[in-house]
C-alpha cells in the first residue's frame, strides 16, 4: 500500500470509503472479516443450543467461558 501525504482529515475519509458497485469492496469486506476472526474468535460452538433450564444454560456457557 502507498503512502500518501494528506493534508486534512477529509482527504483521508474519502479513501476509506469504496461506492456500493466496487468491485474491490466485496475483498476488502472479506478481509474485514478474516481479521475479526483471528482477533476476537468465537466463544461459542456454532448452532442451535436449546437447554432445559436456565440454570444449566449458564453452566454450559460458564464451560464455554473455561474452554
Amino acid at each position: 500500500m502507498p503512502v500518501r501525504k494528506l493534508h486534512s482529515l477529509e482527504q483521508a475519509e474519502d479513501l476509506c470509503w469504496l461506492d456500493a458497485d466496487d468491485p474491490r469492496l466485496v475483498h476488502r469486506i472479506a478481509a474485514v472479516w478474516k481479521l475479526s476472526r483471528r482477533l476476537a474468535p468465537r466463544r461459542f460452538p456454532p448452532g442451535v443450543h436449546r437447554h432445559r433450564s436456565l440454570e444449566e444454560a449458564n453452566r454450559i456457557a460458564e464451560e464455554w467461558d473455561v474452554a
